[in-house]
């Protein structure tokens, strides 16, 4: 199909996106899996669910440019699919780019439609920034890959059905071969979930134990011992997920909490206070025109590259100087709270979340090499494993 819609059928599709989010969104569910799935559920009805990815897979079959207008249509309204920013922004494109056809027509629909939850698992209590020393092997046995290891910090693992999952799959090619990613159903037998309760009350993450569990052959994502390719486009996925989270017009959201709470107190006329507001004000400027052009160049047709990452550091950047910003304007109220629900527990919950900005999806340092050194161009820090086999490698916890 087209990607370019006249000015009318750009208009007309507006207000049908319009007209559906008017009557099936409200505040205050944002975090909510369960009315996340519902609300997909009729966004999958309406013919708005999976816009650009083909029918047959359970998409809309529509183009690139649909989903630009809906996504600028929804910025006026409540997110309701927060939590399903892993599922969608992350499995899904996977699945697409990778999968097998019958792969795609068996698993694409329902994650679409948010009848399934997927997860990514991919860090290891001794493989977090450093992906590529995981020790989660997968062996085959006929018909079936046997799993063993262990997995950490699996953002919604406990409420998913599938996980994608890399593995090593030989320990004898250097640390960047020899993995693969597979599609793994969670129930299966062998597979024991521990949620890690957060400090802000959450329990998000968890970590992941695998034992002789059995994933068909067919649940193979992309090639044998490339894994790797997959994983770095995954990762590429997420972190523009993640930049460009609600990416369809530039907004400002951490600026108009501390606006708010300058504001009420009376701060807001102090010159210092009125700077440091501005400061926040254009760093999310600039970060949602990134996030704007990182989509741009999706529609065009180009797949996530490194460029993802500046959105992924910025925000975090960002995160940062609000912290800095909001413990100056509203003192206490940052860290200590009266009554369930008031703005000052919001305020509190929002600054101890914000401290993960800088280590999920990938760390500010793994950021700034990546931008180093595949957007600048400068020199690749030393590596000492190259061309070595895995298995002698002393890396995360492997010690023989």
């Amino acid at each position: 199909m087209s990607t370019v819609l006249s000015p009318q059928e750009a208009e007309e599709f507006a207000n049908q996106v319009r007209s559906f989010l008017e009557s099936n969104t409200s505040s205050g569910k944002g975090r909510d899996l369960s009315a996340a799935q519902e609300f997909q559920g009729r966004l999958a009805e309406a013919g708005f669910a999976g816009i650009p990815f083909p029918k047959e897979y359970g998409g809309a079959g529509l183009t690139l440019e649909h989903e630009r207008i809906f996504r600028q249509v929804a910025q006026g309204f409540p997110m309701m699919t927060g939590e399903l920013v892993i599922s969608h922004g992350m499995c899904l494109p996977v699945l697409n780019e990778f999968g097998t056809d019958e792969q795609k027509r068996k698993f694409m629909p329902d994650n679409i439609s948010a009848k399934t939850v997927w997860c990514q698992m991919f860090s290891e209590p001794g493989a977090g920034s450093d992906v590529a020393s995981l020790q989660t092997k997968a062996e085959r046995d006929g018909d079936e890959w046997i799993l063993n290891g262990q997995k950490v910090w699996t953002t919604l693992a406990h409420v998913s059905d599938y996980g994608v999952i890399i593995a090593r799959t030989d320990p004898d090619q250097p640390k960047h071969a020899g993995i693969s990613m597979f599609i793994i159903d969670l129930k299966t037998p062998g597979v024991e979930i521990r949620p890690i309760n957060q400090i802000d009350g959450g329990n998000h993450f968890n970590e992941v134990f695998f034992t002789d569990v059995r994933i068909p052959a067919d649940n193979l994502l992309g090639e044998h011992n490339n894994g790797w390719r997959q994983a770095t486009a995954m990762l590429m996925y997420e972190r523009v997920a993640i930049g460009s989270l609600n990416a369809g017009k530039i907004t400002q959201p951490m600026y108009d909490v501390l606006a708010k709470w300058a504001t009420r107190n009376g701060s807001i006329s102090d010159p210092v206070v009125r700077d440091e507001l501005m400061q926040i004000y254009c760093m999310e400027s600039t970060k949602s025109m990134v996030a704007m052009r990182n989509r741009e160049e999706m529609k065009a047709g180009k797949a996530p590259g490194p460029g993802g990452s500046l959105g992924k550091l910025y925000g975090s950047i960002i995160a940062k100087r609000f912290r800095e910003i909001a413990q100056n304007i509203a003192g206490p109220a940052t860290a200590a709270w009266e009554g369930e629900g008031s703005d000052e527990e919001a305020l509190a919950v929002n600054m101890i979340g914000s401290l993960s900005s800088g280590i999920a999806g990938g760390t500010d340092e793994i950021q700034r090499n990546i931008i180093g050194d595949r957007v600048l161009g400068l020199p690749r820090d030393i590596s000492v494993d190259t061309g070595v086999a895995f298995k002698e490698l002393k890396v995360g916890t492997q010690r023989s």
